[in-house]
C-alpha cells in the first residue's frame, strides 16, 4: 500500500496531476485475513487509506476522486458481511462529513443508492446535501454500481425518448449524457 506521502511525492514530480483517479477498493478481506482479524477489520483499515488518499488527492488538486466501494455483486456475500458494511458506511458518514466540509470535499454518489437500505441510503443522501457548496475536490463514491446496469440504463433511456419516426444516430454525446457518470470526466 502506498502511503500518502508517497503517493503526493510521485503525482507533483511528475507535474501532470490527473483531473480524475478511480481506485478500485479490493482486499480489505485478505489483508484482515492474513494478519488473523476478522474480514470487517480489513474494511475499517481500507477506511483509513480513503481517508488519507482523499486527503492527499485535494491537497494536490486532483478534481474528482471516485471509490468503487460496494458494487452489485457484493450483495451476494453472506448477509452478515454485508449488514456490517452498511453499518460501516453509515458509521463513516457521519464521522467523517465534517473533515469533509472543513477540506472543502463534495460528496457525490453513482450507482443504484436508492436501492440501498434505507438508514445508509438516508445518511448518503445527507452527506450530499451537506457538501453540496463546497467547490475543492469531488469525491464520488460507486455505491450499489455496476457498470452493466448503467450502460443500460443509458440506453434503456435512449430507447424510450427515441420513437419510430427518429432516425437518428446514436451518438457518442447523447449516450454519455445518459450515464450516471455524466458531467465526470
Amino acid at each position: 500500500m502506498i502511503s500518502e506521502e508517497e503517493l503526493k511525492t510521485k503525482i507533483t514530480k511528475s507535474r501532470n496531476i490527473p483531473s480524475h483517479i478511480a481506485i478500485i477498493m479490493d482486499g480489505n478481506g485478505r489483508w484482515a485475513r492474513k494478519k488473523g482479524l476478522p474480514r470487517i477489520s480489513g474494511h475499517k483499515e481500507g477506511i483509513n487509506s480513503v481517508r488519507e488518499i482523499t486527503r492527499a488527492c485535494g491537497e494536490i488538486g486532483v478534481n474528482f476522486l471516485t471509490l468503487y466501494t460496494f458494487s452489485q455483486e457484493n450483495w451476494r456475500r453472506p448477509r452478515i458481511e454485508v449488514s456490517a458494511l452498511m453499518n460501516l458506511l453509515v458509521e463513516t458518514i457521519r464521522k467523517e462529513i465534517d473533515e469533509l466540509m472543513d477540506n472543502n470535499v463534495r460528496l457525490q454518489v453513482i450507482g443504484k443508492i436508492e436501492e440501498l437500505p434505507e438508514r445508509p441510503r438516508v445518511e448518503m443522501l445527507e452527506g450530499i446535501k451537506r457538501t453540496a457548496v463546497n467547490s475543492g475536490l469531488t469525491l464520488v463514491l460507486a455505491l450499489n454500481y455496476s457498470g452493466r446496469t448503467e450502460i443500460l440504463e443509458a440506453v434503456n433511456k435512449i430507447l424510450l425518448m427515441k420513437n419510430d419516426e427518429d432516425k437518428s444516430e446514436l451518438t457518442e454525446q447523447l449516450f454519455e449524457k445518459q450515464l450516471y457518470t455524466n458531467g465526470i470526466p
